[in-house]
């Protein structure tokens, strides 16, 4: 049985959610490359099809391996999708909840929403780890120390330091805070 080098490329380039117009710019190609590609008007290279997919980014094996793909990677999460990290975070005071953007395998970023009660801390035995963070306060206030500095933040304030100082996070209002935080490379 030959393979369909023209109706594989299609499948692969959908599967990933790319137009014919984005995998083009992405692989240093014409459109009308592509095009005639999937409509096995052309027979491509090897050097030809190996540029093409590192457009997706692909290897020849994987495109000649199976008509079976992984579904591809998700990009969109609903709130529901969230994945609750706070039992990960031994030490807390009061309701603290971390819900991180998805699954981190492969990830160097992590995405939290975070949320801390009245009163709620991330303990008095400061954090520390090999990252960098940020976040910004979307409500309530939270007290923020790294290493000596403390600073209160409000709704639309923010903060960006290297985790390896020693920091501590801890809601000195009488609402609930929240916030949304990025670690590189992800800490919980």
């Amino acid at each position: 049985m030959d393979f369909d080098v023209g109706s594989r490329l299609k499948q692969v380039r959908e599967q990933h959610g790319l137009s014919q117009r984005a995998l083009a710019q992405r692989a240093g190609v014409t459109n009308g490359t592509i095009s005639l590609i999937e409509q096995n008007r052309c027979s491509p290279s090897v050097s030809s099809l190996r540029k093409v997919l590192q457009g997706i980014p692909m290897s020849l094996a994987e495109f000649f391996a199976s008509d079976d793909l992984p579904p591809p990677e998700q990009i969109f999460f609903k709130s529901g999708d969230l994945i609750e990290l706070a039992d990960e975070l031994k030490g807390t005071v009061g309701q603290v909840s971390f819900r991180q953007v998805g699954d981190l395998r492969g990830r160097n970023l992590q995405v939290l929403h975070e949320r801390y009660a009245p009163g709620a801390d991330t303990g008095r035995t400061m954090l520390q780890h090999e990252s960098e963070e940020g976040g910004i306060v979307v409500r309530g206030r939270i007290e923020l120390t790294v290493g000596d500095r403390k600073e209160i933040l409000g709704p639309g304030d923010a903060y960006l330091f290297d985790s390896r100082i020693p920091h501590r996070f801890r809601n000195i209002g009488d609402e609930e805070c929240e916030l949304i935080s990025a670690c590189t490379p992800p800490y919980l």
